[in-house]
Formats: structure tokens, C-alpha cells, sequence
């Protein structure tokens, strides 16, 4: 048994079940014993391996994609380049890297990132020596200015509520103790004011997750960009609505079951995305598309063979795997989605016009 599963089994016998949310704010961030405050979760030597960390040519591309939304927005003297859960920092340090061939960019970017975890801070802050950098706890505390903002596997991580259709209404799933250990059961049914409108695509039995912190982090990021102009590019595994058990965790590269180890696993379920473009009010949405065909717009398969040229044995063998899982449709090429928000009054992003 972890320690934080101890804390949760004294406190769920005390005061009673838990959401699921608040499982997972306990697992992720717990000061002590959270997952995120404690370790570097990334790479061959962590839990899971993100698109950043598998090749430059993601952030390059990613990068130079706001840089053109930069140009196409009038290419303001002043700007906000954010990036939400910025992990080791890789994301950042090469989108900084690749638009330092774009006049202007660099010199015009107020770079804020947006991080809980002061463990990944200190992280950032070596990937990212050099750069005058601002950290913040929330999206709350970024300025009012044009933005220009990514998020690479960031509203995964976000906790959820879930629920499953009943005859009488929604039963939601909770975390109970019994014996000394963490088990899900499901609350009575009731009314769910805010699933009312999956009552007609959905039947009993069914499965339906939320994100509360979802669309808050839309609405403060929207208002700016629809006052002052910018774009948003987000990546992450979901699909265009909720439906089913997406709740996962990881450890050591393997899937296992939520409870097994709280503080010590990742967790995380699939983003419904339409909730989040519904929050995004007053701003244009792309179609959602696969992280594959958005890096192929974006020329990742010349910039791969650039790279490539200068490349031989095990070096060469990885880029192409990188390529391949990058792109692949059996890997993460349409595991993953890609949606971008945009001011009405620019272009998206290139990569998300066919």
C-alpha cells in the first residue's frame, strides 16, 4: 500500500466515498505523495513518453505553425507564447529553436508557462536556460494580450467525474474503502443538470465522462484571444464526444488498474472535445484531426529526410521509428487529435486547412 493510499483509505472511512475527480487531484498533486510533484514522469526512464520527447521535428513544426498564425494576426509587437503542462520543457525549447528564423518572433514573445508541479519547474527551467521565462499555477494569471498557446497532453490529466446512465437518471462513479482497500462503486441515481443533453445519445448503461476544469481553462483562454487576437493548438487522445470508461493509468511504460498505486501511476481518461470547443465562445474552431495529418500539412516527412541526410545506424533506425510513431496510423497519427481555436479575423493554423 503507497502512502497516499493509506491517507485516502482513512479519509474515505471517515467522511465517505470520493469522486473520482478528487481521486485524481490526490494521485496527480498531492504535495507529498502526488504523482506530479514528485518525479519526472517522462521518457524511457519514466511512466509514459509524449510526442515532444520523441522528436524535434514535433515542436519545430508546432512552433513554426504559430509563428505563421503570429504573421497572419498582424504579427504584434507584443505577444504571449504559452504553453499549458509544459513537461521536461522539450516542446518549448524546440518551438523557440525552430522560430528563430522568423524576424521578429523571438523578440515580440512573452513566454509563460503554465505548471503545478514545482518538481517539472526545475526541469523547464534548465531546458528553457536563457530564455526569460514566467511560470504560473493557472491560465488565470496570463495576460491580457494577443496569445499564441499550445497544449500537448494536457486536458488527459485534467480529473473527471463519470457517470453511467441509469432508468432514473445518472449514478455516478465513486471510490469507496472496504478491507483496507480503494474500490469504485456507483452513488443512487439522480438528475445531472449538466448531462441532460446526452439523455438523447445515450441509453442506460452507458458511460459518460466530464472535465470540470475543462471550460474554465477555455473561457480564460478564449477571452483573450477574442479581445486581442492569437491562436490555441491542442493535442491530446479523446475524441469529438464522451461515451465509455476512458479512466487509465501507467506506470512504468504498462497500463495497470487506478487504484493499484496512487502518487506512483499516471492518470488520465480520453478529452471530449466538444466540450471544449463549446467553451471557446467567440472564436473559430477547426475541424479535429489526426496529429498525423496535421504533421504531414506541416511537412514533418521533408523535414524527417532533411535530418535524415546527416543521420546513419542506430541514429538513423530511431528517426525513422520516430517518423513512423509520430505518424503512423497504428501509432499515435490518429490515436491522437489536434484542434485549434483561432480570432475570427485570421486564418487557422497551418496544418488544420486540408
Amino acid at each position: 500500500m503507497t502512502a497516499l493510499a493509506d491517507i485516502l483509505i482513512r479519509r474515505i472511512t471517515a467522511t465517505g466515498p470520493i469522486t473520482i475527480a478528487d481521486y485524481m487531484a490526490e494521485c496527480l498533486l498531492h504535495p507529498q505523495h502526488g504523482y506530479y510533484s514528485t518525479r519526472d514522469p517522462f521518457g524511457s526512464g519514466g511512466d509514459f513518453t509524449t510526442a515532444p520527447e520523441i522528436s524535434q521535428m514535433y515542436g519545430e513544426l508546432i512552433g513554426l505553425a504559430l509563428a505563421q498564425s503570429w504573421m497572419d494576426n498582424g504579427a504584434p509587437r507584443r505577444f504571449t507564447l504559452a504553453e499549458l503542462g509544459p513537461g521536461r520543457g522539450t516542446l518549448m525549447a524546440d518551438m523557440l529553436r525552430a522560430t528563430r528564423t522568423v524576424p521578429g518572433f523571438i523578440d515580440a514573445a512573452d513566454i509563460h508557462l503554465v505548471e503545478a508541479s514545482n518538481a517539472l519547474r526545475q526541469l523547464q527551467r534548465r531546458a528553457l536556460a536563457g530564455y526569460d521565462v514566467t511560470w504560473l499555477d493557472s491560465v488565470a494569471g496570463l495576460p491580457y494580450a494577443p496569445l499564441f498557446v499550445v497544449a500537448n497532453e494536457f486536458f488527459d490529466a485534467l480529473p473527471i467525474r463519470q457517470f453511467t446512465r441509469d432508468r432514473d437518471g445518472w449514478r455516478e462513479c465513486q471510490i469507496g474503502a472496504s478491507a483496507h482497500r480503494l474500490s469504485f462503486g456507483l452513488s443512487s441515481p439522480a438528475p445531472i443538470a449538466a448531462l441532460d443533453h446526452r439523455l438523447g445519445d445515450t441509453r442506460p448503461g452507458d458511460v459518460v465522462e466530464i472535465r470540470p476544469a475543462g471550460a474554465p481553462i477555455i473561457i480564460e483562454l478564449a477571452g483573450r484571444i477574442a479581445a486581442h487576437g492569437g491562436a490555441a493548438i491542442f493535442a491530446d487522445y479523446g475524441d469529438w464526444r464522451s461515451l465509455g470508461d476512458t479512466l487509465q493509468a501507467v506506470k512504468g511504460h504498462q497500463s495497470e488498474d487506478p487504484l493499484d498505486h496512487p502518487g506512483q501511476a499516471d492518470l488520465t481518461a480520453h478529452v471530449d472535445f466538444e466540450a471544449l470547443a463549446e467553451a471557446a465562445a467567440g472564436l473559430e474552431i477547426t475541424e479535429l484531426v489526426p496529429q498525423g495529418v496535421v504533421l504531414e500539412r506541416l511537412g514533418i516527412t521533408p523535414r524527417a529526410q532533411v535530418l535524415a541526410a546527416s543521420l546513419k545506424g542506430e541514429a538513423l533506425k530511431s528517426h525513422i521509428a520516430a517518423h513512423r510513431r509520430l505518424t503512423h496510423r497504428d501509432e499515435m497519427g490518429t490515436l491522437f487529435k489536434m484542434i485549434a481555436f483561432h480570432h475570427p479575423g485570421s486564418p487557422p493554423p497551418p496544418g488544420f486547412v486540408p
